[in-house]
């Protein structure tokens, strides 16, 4: 996902977005652990991803205050 697109959204869509990033990653992290992961670079991505969505989400806090 582009950062542009991160900012775009409001603080409520990036508190879901990240709900369904952190869910991933503990899917992948299961798999991983059972070695059923087919896709082991998904776990690099979803792990930027939350970054990205916590960092806006930061920026966007302290901005209001």
């Amino acid at each position: 996902m582009d950062i542009a697109d991160i900012r775009a959204k409001t603080v409520d869509e990036l508190k879901d977005q990240l709900e369904t990033l952190k869910k991933e990653q503990f899917n992948l992290r299961f798999q991983r652990a059972t070695q059923q992961l087919e896709s082991t670079a998904r776990v690099r991505q979803v792990r930027r991803e939350v970054a990205r969505v916590k960092t806006v989400l930061r920026e966007k806090r302290s901005a209001t205050s």
